[in-house]
């Protein structure tokens, strides 16, 4: 009476190893997976004044710290969350703390509980990386119809930003508060002072200069996920494609090997 050989299955080499299969599975959901993590990146300047407010110091302390290599972190220039504002222009923010337009000592004020606690990287930052993560959204169902942006039109949406960032760095260096970015004489002269003081003169929420952090950064996100998401999801799809292949090519061998010692037939 013959016996039939047992399914030794276990023994049999895939080639395939967990790293190959991980990056598989991330070639496939790119997107989902660079989703989660911009959405983390963005998300955590917002946490810290969130802990703040519910007395987590030193985690919110520690998210500043990590954010303020990434950004000058200016109070004039952030948001702030749980206050009676969103924004405070420099002297409001002199008269609660202390009277500096050093730049180093400005960056360390993170707020109060009586005007809230800031966001830990400034208006910019926040307009430029939080459309990214939007616009990224809102491409991937859209891709199919749209063509990839030309590298002439990422120039010309990341120009603004270009213009605007190195316009107030020339006119930092007169002094914080001091310069012509933060009285706009040009733009009051320009506009004949069709607007109010306030739209002039600042940074605070409402500003010619908040908004144009907000329109150069929005306009920056775009570019950048018009033009280089294209050629990220080509990558990952072609990455994926190669390891599909490999991937069944040796499940089809493990397959065969398989039916080979089940029939009791040698392996080749």
């Amino acid at each position: 009476m013959s016996s039939t050989a047992p399914v030794i299955t276990s023994a049999i080499p895939t080639h395939v190893t967990r790293l190959e299969r991980l990056i598989y599975r991330i070639s496939c959901r790119w997107i989902f997976v660079f989703s989660i993590i911009l959405g983390l990146y963005v998300g955590l300047p917002f946490i810290a004044p969130l802990f703040m407010k519910l007395g987590w110091d030193i985690p919110a302390r520690v998210i500043y710290f990590i954010y303020s290599f990434l950004c000058h972190q200016l109070p004039q220039r952030s948001f702030f969350l749980f206050g009676s504002k969103a924004t405070y222009t420099l002297p409001e923010i002199q008269s609660v703390w202390q009277y500096t337009d050093n730049l180093i000592v400005l960056r360390q004020f993170i707020g109060s509980p009586e005007i809230g606690w800031k966001v830990a990287w400034s208006d910019r930052m926040v307009s430029m990386f939080t459309s990214i993560w939007l616009f990224g959204l809102l491409w991937w169902p859209l891709r199919r119809r749209l063509k990839p942006l030309a590298w002439w039109g990422l120039v010309l949406f990341l120009l603004p930003m270009a213009v605007d960032g190195t316009s107030h760095l020339i006119s930092d260096f007169a002094g914080i508060g001091q310069g012509f970015r933060d009285s706009n004489t040009w733009l009051t002269a320009l506009t004949h002072s069709a607007f109010p003081t306030s739209f002039y003169t600042g940074d605070a929420w409402g500003s010619f200069n908040s908004l144009m952090r907000l329109l150069t950064g929005v306009l920056f996100g775009l570019g950048i996920v018009w033009f280089g998401f294209p050629y990220l999801d080509d990558a990952f799809s072609q990455q994926a494609q190669s390891m599909e292949v490999r991937v069944n090519y040796y499940h089809q061998k493990t397959a065969d090997v398989s039916i080979r010692v089940t029939s009791g037939e040698k392996p080749l």
